[in-house]
């Protein structure tokens, strides 16, 4: 007796259930990514009336911490390409928020400084972003706040680790924004190539 055949509905049916289920409300990727471009949107309201714009703000935060970084200390307390660190340092000279200075030991170092105008901001805009964080804080103790703080800080170490694990390639690759399908398609290619030229 010919079995009876399944009807779309139950193929779908039975397609989804062994489809591996990871909701975006369980991924903590997900979760701290829509928190970040939360806080990120209340904090640039805030500071947008001092003529600050987000990509200022971090350089401003960390020139605030210590003044007269050079361009790569920048970029790596900030986590940003040189290029990047360089477009925002140029938009805060323009605005005269700071200058840049010469180092007199190496002249190819160059230590980025905040002029008054820069220094003055501090006071006026680090309440502003505390208010922030109070603001997605509110409802929670500083113990808390406080375990919340040690777990980021866990979960960048555990990932740093992961990456300084890789080898340099794999690194390299991983840094870029593509997909799967296209780093294998160009490793391919280029164990192609050599191939042909042994």
């Amino acid at each position: 007796m010919a079995s009876r055949p399944r009807t779309a509905k139950a193929v779908t049916a039975k397609a989804g259930a062994a489809k591996p289920s990871f909701p975006l409300d369980a991924s903590v990727g997900y979760q701290i990514r829509m928190t970040h471009r939360l806080l990120q949107r209340y904090l640039q309201i805030k500071i947008e009336p001092y003529g600050i714009t987000l990509g200022m703000w971090y350089f401003l935060r960390a020139l605030w911490e210590e003044d007269g970084l050079t361009q790569s200390e920048l970029s790596r307390r900030i986590g940003t390409m040189e290029p990047t660190t360089l477009t925002a340092i140029l938009s805060m000279s323009r605005g005269g928020l700071v200058r840049r200075v010469r180092d007199k030991a190496d002249r190819r170092k160059l230590h980025v400084c905040l002029t008054p105008k820069g220094r003055k901001l501090e006071a006026q805009l680090l309440p502003l972003a505390r208010g922030v964080v109070a603001a997605a804080t509110h409802d929670r103790s500083s113990a808390e706040s406080r375990r919340l703080l040690r777990l980021l800080g866990r979960m960048q170490r555990n990932l740093a680790k992961k990456l300084s694990d890789l080898s340099e390639v794999d690194a390299d690759w991983a840094s870029k924004p593509v997909t799967a399908a296209v780093r294998s398609g160009s490793r391919d290619r280029a164990q192609k190539r050599q191939d042909r030229s042994q």
